[in-house]
């Protein structure tokens, strides 16, 4: 039985990343990837378009995952935003930055990221083994023998475990690598969805399923707390509310839910305006479409589809001339327009979630090297790692920077 130096299991940005780097070192390394293609995950991310990393600061990287955000100082440091979009660019793939510093792959297509991953695999001689799935690792203290099915062993020095999640199980993300690391002795943080759309009980949200509201904000109330997000767009569905605003906010308003037994959500439709500045902008509306009806007034104001729900929600006569609308009523719609109430019960739950949170304990990862505390030679990358971040490409940035820093430690770790 052949023995390579380090085996890497799960072939997505931190897996990949980590089998590039250690093969970048000169060392002998397989890649075990459970689906028949490599990065299937990646391919999807950002709508397809691969939100890559974001040009933000090292410190704000840190920030947004949390708390213990420090833990991936090591790994920011030893692979930043920069040396990434460097790594891309040194095989010809050139990058654009959007909004908020969000950094996408000029050809708009993850399979550019993905194209430029594959040859830097075959450029180092990783051996890519599809359609396995780990079954059990054994620790044969001087080597670990992979069990991966049909008779069919593998024997490695090290381990890198980046199986992910259980976030979009379609695309393999099952928790393999969770149930094994657990096996083997590690704590899994509870698994909770993160950017993931929220479900409403509100019955008038079928009516508005497809409406797109852009640069408005959300506002959440709980207990003395106030949350006030920065301007993003919005999306209602079926179920719910979804878009980008709602997933940055999804993973605060979840831990809300949790230990809350009621929260206060609002849309403020209005961000860029003042109460003050709102009221004197209907005073003089009014006056110039004084003979519409409030009804048609209000095309000016939403679109179209929400605007039944919005005159329901406000109790008003929808035909009633906007002359006659009384200072009382006017004060009702600036309230309703800067504080649209919504009534959030769940979120769509973790298979619908961009990102899982939650994971292998950080407190039982060596953060220097992402090496087991518990177990030598055993690593881990990626999103099986407990904590996670906003959108805007900052988890796909800790997936290929602690890929990055795992392949890196577990290589020197090996002594020929």
């Amino acid at each position: 039985m052949k023995l390579y130096d380090i085996a890497v299991v799960g072939a997505g940005p931190a897996g990949m990343m980590a089998a590039i780097r250690a093969g970048q070192l000169d060392k002998n390394v397989i890649i075990i990837e459970k689906n028949d293609i490599l990065g299937k995950k990646l391919k999807i991310t950002g709508s397809s378009r691969c939100n890559i990393t974001n040009t933000a600061s090292f410190d704000i990287f840190m920030e947004k995952f949390g708390k213990r955000g420090s833990f991936f100082r090591s790994a920011f440091s030893t692979f930043s935003s920069k040396r990434l979009m460097t790594f891309f660019k040194a095989k010809g793939l050139k990058f654009k930055i959007e909004d908020n510093g969000r950094v996408f792959p000029v050809t708009d297509k993850s399979r550019s990221v993905i194209k430029v991953l594959k040859e830097y695999l075959s450029e180092n001689k990783v051996i890519r083994n599809y359609n396995t799935r780990l079954i059990n690792i054994k620790n044969k203290k001087e080597y670990f023998s992979l069990d991966l099915g049909n008779d069919n062993y593998v024997a490695t020095r090290s381990i890198i475990l980046a199986t992910g999640g259980v976030s979009y199980k379609a695309t393999g993300s099952t928790g393999d690598g969770l149930d094994i690391a657990q096996k083997m002795g590690h704590s899994i943080k509870p698994l909770k969805p993160g950017l993931v759309p929220l479900k409403l009980s509100d019955t008038w949200v079928k009516e508005l399923q497809g409406i797109s509201l852009e640069n408005i904000q959300i506002k959440i109330k709980y207990g003395k707390k106030n949350i006030i997000s920065n301007n993003g767009n919005l999306i209602f569905t079926h179920f719910g509310i979804s878009g980008p605003l709602v997933l940055d906010y999804s993973n605060q308003i979840i831990s809300i839910l949790e230990k809350n037994e009621s929260m206060q959500f609002f849309i403020d439709l209005k961000p860029e305006m003042t109460i003050q500045e709102l009221e004197e902008k209907l005073i003089k509306e009014f006056e110039i479409r004084r003979k519409s009806e409030f009804k048609n007034f209000m095309k000016f104001l939403l679109p179209n589809r929400m605007i039944p729900v919005f005159i329901e929600l406000l109790g008003m006569n929808a035909k009633k001339k906007v002359n006659q609308i009384e200072k009382e009523e006017r004060n009702s719609i600036i309230n309703l327009l800067k504080a649209f109430p919504l009534t959030i019960i769940d979120s769509m739950g973790v298979n619908k979630a961009m990102i899982t949170c939650g994971g292998i304990s950080r407190s039982e990862i060596n953060p220097q090297t992402l090496e087991s505390k518990l177990i030598k030679n055993l690593y881990f990358a990626g999103e099986i790692i407990e904590g996670c971040a906003s959108s805007g490409g900052y988890n796909l940035q800790q997936a290929f920077s602690t890929g990055y820093l795992a392949g890196e430690a577990a290589a020197k770790q090996i002594i020929e």
